[in-house]
């Protein structure tokens, strides 16, 4: 068995506000955020709770897609359900060991980076440079905890609502 740990990630888009989500949806269209989220996710087990998923409306390919719900009657074909968090962090650790790999990507939503955000080793956040409307908010990124360790600028293309940025954080 391979002992080397399995980092948490956590993988957001965040408004300058803070908002992540609006009424169960992305708060702005960025065609080349979604390319940059593809690159960071693919090849990992990814978790996320069943509104995220039920957002997206698909299993992401070429990810183990790790569906977090207390609803026992969910079914989704081409996930995996958890009923904990504990339970999703196990099958995503058993899917990255068995990849040869040594990361869970947490990719919303709010409560579920509640509930991982003290246990990330590391943060890859797309700052979007907009304020939108929005009923769901991603936990305050403490400079106290996280130390930029890379950023990235993008001008907003012909199919993004907004200039922005990508920053990987590690913890101090």
């Amino acid at each position: 068995m391979n002992a080397q740990p399995v980092h948490i990630i956590l993988v957001a888009a965040i408004g300058e506000n803070g908002i992540i989500g609006s009424d169960g949806q992305l708060p702005w269209r960025l065609k080349s955020d979604l390319q940059h989220f593809k690159r960071v996710t693919s090849g990992r087990p990814v978790v996320m709770g069943r509104k995220t998923f039920e957002s997206i409306g698909r299993p992401l390919p070429n990810r183990t897609n790790i569906v977090m719900t207390r609803d026992l009657q969910f079914a989704a074909p081409g996930t995996t359900l958890a009923t904990s968090l504990d339970a999703a962090l196990a099958i995503g650790r058993d899917d990255a060991r068995r990849r040869g790999i040594h990361e869970i990507m947490i990719i919303g939503g709010g409560d579920v980076f509640d509930s991982t955000m003290a246990m990330a080793d590391r943060l890859e956040i797309t700052h979007v440079h907009a304020s939108p409307k929005g009923d769901v908010a991603f936990p305050a990124i403490d400079p106290a905890v996280w130390r930029e360790a890379a950023r990235q600028h993008y001008d907003a293309g012909p199919d993004d609502d907004a200039s922005f940025d990508t920053v990987t954080y590690e913890r101090r």
